[in-house]
C-alpha cells in the first residue's frame, strides 16, 4: 500500500539509505491517488535528493509539493536550499523570505536568509568587477583579438544573468555594444548581438530605456540605439522566443505581444517634444524597416494594420508640424520626407480597398480636424500634412487636396506677407503640381502666381521654391523635345538661376536642396544637361549636398544624374507606327539632338572628372528612409551608365563602386537590382575581380550575377553575366562552390543551347571553368544525358570561340575523369572526324586541345588507342610530333607522348625497331 511504502521510505531515510528511500517514495507515488499524500511524498523525496546533492531533482520535487500546497513551509525551505546550491540566488532569497514570514522564530530560516543576502551582495560585487574588467578589455584596442573575443563571449553569459544584465545596462553598455557591432571580427559582432538579446528579452523597461537613449540629443548615440532596437525587432519578427528570467517557471514570450509593446514605444516617440529630431528620425526609420511585410506574397499584414490603428494620427502629428510656427516636436530637415516614406510604405502594405479606404478616412479626418479649426496655425498644419501625404501615398494626398476650400487656401496663402506661411503654401503647391491630375489646374491658376513670387519676393527661400514649381510645370513634356510648355530658352534661364542658388553657400542647405529639385525637372532638357555638366562648381556643390546630413536631397540628385547620363528607359517607337501617327496627324515624340550617344558619352566623362562616383558611394551608405528603393534604382542606373565604357571602369572601381553596387543589387526595385547586377558584371569582366572586390566581397558578387541568367533579362545581360561568372569560376574552388550553391550550373547548361552564337559560346566557356569542380564532373559521369555528346559536337562547329570552349572542356574532363574517354565513340559516329579536324586545325589553341584529348583517350583505354592509331590520326600525330619550323612546342611534345603510348601498347613499332627489322638477314 502507499502508506506502507511511505513508512518504509521514512525508515530507510533515517538509516541513511537515500537511494532505498527514493525507491520507496517513488513506488508510493505510483500507488497513491491522494493529492495531499503525493505532496508529502514529493517533499520527502526532495529531502533525499538534497542529501545526494542532486539539486535539480530536489528543486523539481519541492516545486511539485508546493503546487499542491503553497503553504508547505518544509517544501519551500527545501526548494530554497536547492535554488541556493544551483546558484539561483534571487529565487532562493524569495523562498527563504517567505519561510521566515511564515515562521519568524525559526533559526534555520533566518540563518539561510542571512547567508543568501551575503552571497547575493558578494555576487553583485564580483559581477560588477567582472563587468568593469570586460568593459576595459573590450575598450582597449591594443588588446589581443583572442582576449577581446573571450571578453565579448563572457559578456553574453553575463547578459543572461539578471544581476549581470542590470550592471551592463547601468554601466552604459549600449554604447560599448555599438562599438562591438562595428568590429571586424565576425564572432565579436555576433557576441554583441547575443548580449543585446540577452539584455532586453523579457524586459520592457529596458526597451523603453533604449527608446529614451534613441530620443537623446546626439545623432550618434541615437543611431547606436536605433541599430540595437533594429536587431531586437528582427529577432522578434522572426518569431524568436527565449526564456524570461526571474520567473518561477520558464515562460515563452509571444513575439507579437513583445513586438507590439516595442512598436508602442516607438509610436509614442512621434509627437513627444522631449525626443530629439534625430531620435525621431531613427524611430521613423525603424518603423519603415520593420512594420511593412518584406514581400507582398506574405499573407499577414496585421502589424501594419495595428500601427495604422494605434499610431497613424501620431505619425500625422509629425507630418503636420511646421517647425518655425508651432511648439510641436523638434524635427530635422529629413523628418517630413521620412514621414512621407513611412506613410507610403504603410499604405502600399494594405491588401484591400476596405483597408485603403480606412487609411484615407483617418488622414482626411485629421486634416479636416485642423483645417476646420479657427486660426491660421491649424490651417497651416493641415496644409503641411497634405504636402507630406502628396509626397508619400499620393492618392490619399490628392483626396485631402480636393477637400472643400483646401486649394483656395493654398493659393491665397502663397500671397501671404509672412515668409513661413508662404513657404508652407508654395511647397504644397509644388507637390500638388507633381500629380498629373492637378498639374493642368495649377498651370492654369498657379503659373502667374509662381512667376510673381519668383520675380517679386525679397526672400530667396520663397524664390527658390517658386522656381521649382515653375520647373516642375515646365518639364511636363519630359524628354519629348516638341512638348515644351514654356517658351524656348526659358528653361535654360530657370536652370541658370538654380545653379546659381546651388553654389550660394550663404543660403540654408534646405533652400539649396530645392535648387537641385529644380534641376531634377529641368534636366529633361538636353540643353540644360549640357550647361550643368560644363558648370564644375555646380556639380561639386550638388555632390557635397548629396554627402551632407540633409538626406532629402538624395532622390533629386539621383534623378538629375539619371537625366544627365540618359540612363532612363526609352522605348523607341516602331517606325511604321510613327508614319501612321504622322498620317493621322497625331503627336510623335522627338529626341533632342544633344541626347545622341556622342553627347551622352562626353557628359559621362565630365561627371567622372567632377567626382560623381564618390558622391554616389556616399549616397548608398546613407541610413535613411529618404534612400528609397526608387532612389536606389536611380543610383544603380547611373553606375551602369558610368561603367558602359571599358576605359572608365578602372576609375569607377578605384573610387569604391564595387562595394557600393553589391547592396544595390540586393536591396532595390526589380529594375534597380538588374541594373546594379549588370554593372557588377561589366566590372567583373574587365577588371581583376580579386582587386575590384577584395576579401569576402568577391563571394557576394556571385548571386547578383546569377540573377541575370533569367529569361526576363536581355540577351546582352545574359551574355555579360556568363562572361563574369567565367572569370570568377577560374579563380578558386571556393568561388566555384559558391556558383554551384547559387544553382547556376543548370542555368549555364541551358544557355549552352542558346541560338545566339556569342551567348552559346560564353556559356560553354563558363562550363569549361566549372568542370574543375568534382561536383560538375559528376554531372558528366552520370548516365542517361547528352552532356558529353554536346561537347563533342560543339568541338566540330564552325564558330572558333565555341570550338575552343567545348574542346577545352573535353580536354579537362577526359584528364580528370578517364572513364569518360570510353564513352566518346558512343556520342556520335563523327567523333573521329571531329578529333582529326582539331588536330589538323591551323589555330594553335584548337590543335593543342585536340592533342590533349587524344592523349587522354589513349592513356585511358588500349582499345581506344588502337582505333585512333588505325585512323589518319597516326599520320597527323607523327607530323605534329616533329614540331614546326620553330622546333618542338607543347603540342608536339604531347603528340610524341601519344606515339610513345602506342609503342608501349605494341600497336605501332618504334623507329629503332623498324630499322632493326630493315637490316635483318
Amino acid at each position: 500500500t502507499p502508506s506502507s511504502c511511505s513508512q518504509e521510505g521514512n525508515n530507510l531515510f533515517k538509516a541513511g539509505d537515500m537511494h532505498g528511500a527514493i525507491c520507496c517514495y517513488t513506488k508510493a507515488l505510483k500507488l497513491s491517488d491522494s493529492q495531499a499524500d503525493c505532496a508529502v511524498l514529493h517533499r520527502n523525496r526532495s529531502a533525499c535528493y538534497l542529501k545526494l546533492e542532486d539539486y535539480t531533482k530536489a528543486e523539481a520535487d519541492a516545486s511539485k509539493a508546493l503546487d499542491a500546497d503553497a503553504a508547505d513551509v518544509k517544501a519551500r525551505f527545501r526548494r530554497a536550499q536547492a535554488f541556493q546550491k544551483l546558484g539561483q540566488l534571487d529565487q532562493a532569497f524569495l523562498d527563504a523570505q517567505r519561510c521566515a514570514q511564515l515562521e519568524p522564530k525559526n533559526k534555520a530560516f533566518q540563518d539561510l536568509l542571512r547567508q543568501l543576502g551575503a552571497q547575493i551582495q558578494q555576487k553583485l560585487n564580483s559581477t560588477d568587477a567582472r563587468v568593469q574588467q570586460m568593459f576595459s578589455l573590450l575598450s582597449d584596442t591594443s588588446a589581443k583579438d583572442s582576449d577581446r573575443l573571450k571578453a565579448a563571449q563572457n559578456l553574453v553569459v553575463l547578459s543572461r544573468d539578471e544581476a549581470g544584465a542590470e550592471l551592463i545596462f547601468r554601466n552604459d553598455g549600449v554604447r560599448l555594444i555599438q562599438k562591438l557591432l562595428a568590429s571586424k571580427q565576425e564572432e565579436v559582432v555576433l557576441s554583441a548581438l547575443r548580449t543585446l538579446v540577452g539584455l532586453c528579452t523579457g524586459h520592457q523597461s529596458r526597451v523603453s530605456q533604449l527608446c529614451t537613449v534613441m530620443g537623446s540629443g546626439t545623432s550618434t548615440v541615437s543611431l547606436a540605439a536605433c541599430h540595437l532596437l533594429q536587431v531586437m525587432f528582427e529577432a522578434l519578427t522572426e518569431g524568436m522566443s527565449r526564456e524570461i528570467r526571474g520567473k518561477e517557471e520558464a515562460i515563452l514570450p509571444e513575439p507579437s505581444k513583445e513586438l507590439r509593446s516595442m512598436l508602442r514605444h516607438l509610436l509614442e516617440m512621434m509627437p513627444a517634444s522631449s525626443v530629439s529630431g534625430s531620435g525621431r528620425d531613427s524611430a521613423i526609420n525603424l518603423l519603415v524597416k520593420q512594420v511593412p511585410r518584406k514581400s507582398l506574397k506574405m499573407p499577414d499584414n496585421s502589424v501594419t494594420l495595428w500601427v495604422i490603428d494605434q499610431g497613424l494620427k501620431k505619425i500625422l502629428e509629425v507630418a503636420g508640424t511646421v517647425p518655425e510656427l508651432s511648439d510641436g516636436p523638434p524635427l530635422t530637415d529629413n523628418s517630413h520626407m521620412s514621414c512621407s516614406v513611412l506613410l507610403s510604405k504603410l499604405y502600399d502594405d494594405l491588401k484591400s480597398d476596405k483597408e485603403r479606404e480606412n487609411f484615407s478616412k483617418l488622414c482626411e479626418e485629421y486634416v479636416q480636424q485642423h483645417f476646420g479649426q479657427p486660426g491660421l496655425e491649424s490651417k497651416l498644419r493641415a496644409i503641411q500634412t497634405v504636402s507630406v501625404l502628396l509626397q508619400g501615398p499620393s492618392d490619399v494626398g490628392n483626396r485631402t487636396l480636393e477637400m472643400s476650400g483646401m486649394m483656395d487656401a493654398v493659393i491665397s496663402l502663397c500671397a501671404s506677407k509672412d515668409v513661413t506661411h508662404q513657404q508652407v503654401a508654395v511647397e504644397a503647391l509644388i507637390h500638388a503640381a507633381g500629380k498629373a491630375k492637378r498639374a493642368s489646374f495649377i498651370t492654369a491658376n498657379g503659373v502667374a502666381l509662381l512667376k510673381d513670387l519668383y520675380k517679386k519676393s525679397e526672400n530667396d527661400r520663397i524664390r527658390v521654391r517658386a522656381l521649382v514649381g515653375l520647373c516642375k510645370l515646365g518639364s511636363a513634356g519630359g524628354t519629348d523635345f516638341s512638348m515644351k510648355q514654356f517658351a524656348e530658352g526659358s528653361t535654360l534661364k530657370l536652370a541658370k538661376q538654380c545653379r546659381k542658388w546651388l553654389c550660394n553657400e550663404s543660403l540654408p542647405p534646405t533652400s539649396r536642396r530645392w535648387s537641385v529639385e529644380g534641376l531634377a525637372y529641368l534636366t529633361f532638357d538636353a540643353d540644360v544637361k549640357e550647361d550643368l555638366v560644363e558648370d564644375k562648381n555646380a556639380l561639386q556643390a550638388m555632390f557635397e549636398l548629396a554627402k551632407s546630413e540633409d538626406k532629402t536631397v538624395l532622390f533629386a540628385v539621383g534623378s538629375t544624374l539619371v537625366n544627365c547620363t540618359n540612363s532612363y528607359d526609352v522605348e523607341k517607337p516602331d517606325p511604321q507606327m510613327v508614319e501612321l501617327a504622322k498620317y493621322a496627324k497625331q503627336h510623335v515624340p522627338e529626341e533632342h539632338p544633344k541626347d545622341s550617344p556622342s553627347f551622352v558619352e562626353k557628359r559621362l566623362v565630365k561627371l567622372l572628372e567632377a567626382g560623381v562616383v564618390s558622391a554616389l558611394v556616399c549616397m548608398v551608405k546613407q541610413e535613411s528612409p529618404a534612400l528609397t528603393e526608387s532612389c536606389r534604382e536611380c543610383i544603380a542606373r547611373v553606375f551602369l551608365a558610368l561603367v558602359e565604357r571599358q576605359e572608365d571602369r578602372g576609375t569607377v572601381v578605384a573610387q569604391g563602386a564595387g562595394k557600393a553596387l553589391i547592396p544595390l543589387a540586393s536591396d532595390n526595385t526589380d529594375t534597380g537590382k538588374i541594373k546594379a547586377a549588370q554593372a557588377l558584371a561589366k566590372i567583373t569582366i574587365t577588371s581583376n575581380p580579386e582587386i575590384a572586390f577584395p576579401g569576402e566581397r568577391i563571394y557576394e558578387v556571385v548571386r547578383p550575377l546569377v540573377s541575370l541568367l533569367s529569361l526576363e533579362c536581355t540577351l546582352l545581360q545574359n551574355f555579360e553575366s556568363l562572361m563574369a561568372l567565367t572569370n570568377l569560376a577560374g579563380i578558386s574552388e571556393r568561388l566555384r562552390q559558391k556558383i554551384i550553391k547559387e544553382k547556376a550550373v543548370a542555368k549555364v547548361e541551358g544557355y549552352m543551347f542558346e541560338e545566339h552564337e556569342l551567348v552559346r559560346a560564353a556559356a560553354t566557356e563558363c562550363m569549361c571553368n566549372m568542370v574543375l569542380s568534382t561536383e560538375v564532373q559528376k554531372l558528366f559521369l552520370a548516365t542517361g544525358n547528352d552532356r558529353l555528346k554536346l561537347l563533342v559536337l560543339y568541338s566540330g562547329e564552325e564558330d572558333e570561340r565555341l570550338r575552343k570552349a567545348a574542346a577545352g572542356t573535353l580536354a579537362m574532363l577526359t584528364a580528370e575523369q578517364p572513364e569518360l574517354c570510353a564513352r566518346i565513340p558512343a556520342t556520335t559516329t563523327h567523333w573521329l572526324e571531329i578529333l582529326q579536324a582539331l588536330l589538323l586545325s591551323e589555330i594553335v589553341d584548337l590543335r593543342h586541345r585536340g592533342v590533349v584529348i587524344v592523349h587522354n583517350m589513349m592513356q585511358a583505354d588500349k582499345s581506344l588507342a588502337e582505333t585512333l592509331m588505325e585512323s589518319e590520326a597516326l599520320e597527323i600525330l607523327s607530323v605534329l610530333a616533329k614540331g614546326g619550323e620553330a622546333g618542338p612546342n607543347p603540342a608536339s611534345k604531347i603528340a610524341q607522348h601519344c606515339l610513345d603510348k602506342a609503342i608501349e601498347y605494341g600497336i605501332i613499332k618504334s623507329r629503332e625497331a623498324k630499322e632493326t627489322e630493315g637490316t635483318g638477314p
